[in-house]
């Protein structure tokens, strides 16, 4: 065996270093450690610092590798979205901060992190994965560690309640993925991404691998119908980890199942574009009427999650490069958008313990950076120009209107207005609405403020920036 194939894997093994380090380094940090009087020596700043250390190292794309015989392959489009989401970690670590302070919490600060970048390894792993055995250990990799981050506050919120619903819709999800993959080997007789296509002709068999798949994929993007679970493990998650579930997993599950449609399942492209149709029209549609009535703002942006997870879908059913360039760029903004909204959601849950949309009237009054940065966002959500949010569903539609779904993208920008009201119903309450007991005046702290200003900075800048588009677009690929 040749080992130096192991370094063709920068990301990975970049990554697996930041998790001993801080594996190492919580020994030091725990409750029984003779320094600090047995207290848990709080020490955010080094998973912030080793995680930016990593994106730095990896965030230059190498030249395409491919290695262990066709199973893990290196693309710079797939070296630029594990960059993304590297991003989108350090920001949750960033608002997190605040969380792990807690008396609770802070004895769990190792667990936390390690948690979370086993989660980011595992979604590494199904981005370069060349063979469905490598990418089926990559998605148990990232879901298994999940299940515990969402039930990290047990005694709190109904987390407990949330995990347990997470981990057995996802025991559910995976046993019909990983069926739909046995009838895929029983039908071509291999694994590997690049010898399967030649194999595919469509028949009874073959389609039903693929509704397996494909209904094993839905629950992890949470597309409507395997949407159930989301709503409540949203609320009863810690918000830090809702965040991380809303963009980060999403974000890593949408983009490998559009590379599996266009490497593996590309033969089939007229059955998968028919269940993709009907599947973006029922997401975004139902999604967006559950949100209009829903009072606690986790619950709303759950649906809200649903919703982008439809429109995320239209870069898919292009099958084209600028589909692939469209749903890049899209996660890259959907990230520093929902992120800034939840962490400004985390720091009010933790100050002030307020949840729902009427705890946040007269915002502006008390709290009015927040509220303005609040707003920055969710116009961003709702696609209103200048905002970057404009020119990633912009891009997203045009790719599905290009390859002829005009029916489709009409009915889509129908759902961006619909969605408007209630994106608008949160600004309405921050701005407009009066309350007798607003949420009283608090200063956030650094590591709040860092997320926000990246987040921020994020939103305004991509808006602008076309450089940022046009170098995801060089390194696409379609079908």
């Amino acid at each position: 065996m040749d080992y130096s194939q192991f370094l063709l894997m920068k990301e990975e093994l970049s990554l697996i270093a930041v998790i001993v380090i801080l594996f190492i380094a919580d020994l030091f940090m725990s409750p029984d450690a003779h320094k600090n009087d047995g207290k848990p020596m709080l020490n955010t700043m080094l998973p912030v610092v080793l995680l930016i250390i990593h994106t730095l190292i990896t965030i230059i794309p190498g030249p395409a590798a491919d290695a262990f015989g066709g199973m893990y392959h290196n693309r710079p489009i797939q070296s630029i979205v594990k960059s993304i989401l590297s991003v989108g970690t350090l920001i949750v670590f960033l608002m997190a901060h605040e969380w792990m302070r807690r008396t609770d919490t802070a004895i769990k600060q190792g667990e936390f992190y390690v948690l979370t970048l086993s989660t980011l390894l595992g979604m590494y792993f199904m981005i370069s994965a060349g063979h469905f055995l490598m990418f089926f250990i990559g998605l148990e990799t990232a879901s298994i560690p999940m299940a515990a981050l969402v039930a990290f506050d047990k005694y709190r919120h109904h987390s407990a309640e949330a995990g347990a619903k997470y981990i057995l819709t996802a025991l559910f999800s995976s046993g019909l993925l990983l069926y739909g993959l046995s009838l895929i080997y029983g039908s071509v007789g291999t694994l590997y991404f690049a010898d399967i296509p030649a194999r595919l002709d469509g028949n009874p068999l073959q389609i039903m691998a693929f509704v397996f798949f494909f209904s094993g994929m839905g629950f992890k993007i949470s597309l409507v119908p395997f949407h159930l679970w989301t709503a409540d493990v949203y609320e009863g998650a810690p918000s830090t980890v809702t965040a991380y579930l809303s963009v980060i997993s999403k974000g890593a599950a949408a983009f490998v199942l559009m590379t599996i449609l266009y490497k593996v399942f590309a033969p089939m492209v007229a059955q998968w574009q028919e269940v993709l149709y009907w599947i973006i029209i029922a997401s975004i549609t139902l999604a967006n009427l559950f949100a209009l009535r829903q009072e606690n703002l986790k619950r709303l942006m759950a649906f809200s999650s649903i919703s982008q997870a439809g429109y995320i879908m239209l870069g898919v059913i292009s099958g084209t490069s600028l589909g692939m360039t469209s749903l890049v760029y899209y996660v890259l903004i959907y990230l520093f958008a929902n992120l800034a909204v939840f962490t400004v959601i985390t720091i009010v849950a933790l100050r002030a313990n307020k949840f729902t949309l009427e705890d946040y009237n007269g915002l502006y009054t008390t709290n009015p950076k927040l509220a303005f940065l609040m707003t920055l966002a969710l116009f961003s959500l709702a696609g209103i120009p200048p905002f970057a949010g404009f020119f990633s569903k912009f891009f997203i539609f045009a790719a599905a209107f290009q390859s002829g779904f005009h029916l489709l993208v009409f009915i889509a920008l129908i759902n961006t207005i619909l969605s408007l009201y209630y994106y608008l119903k949160i600004v309405k309450a921050m701005y407009i609405n009066k309350s007798d007991e607003p949420i009283t005046a608090f200063r956030s702290d650094n590591y709040t403020r860092a997320s926000l200003v990246i987040c921020t900075l994020g939103i305004v800048a991509l808006s602008i920036a076309s450089v940022v588009y046009q170098s995801i677009d060089k390194f696409s690929f379609g079908m």
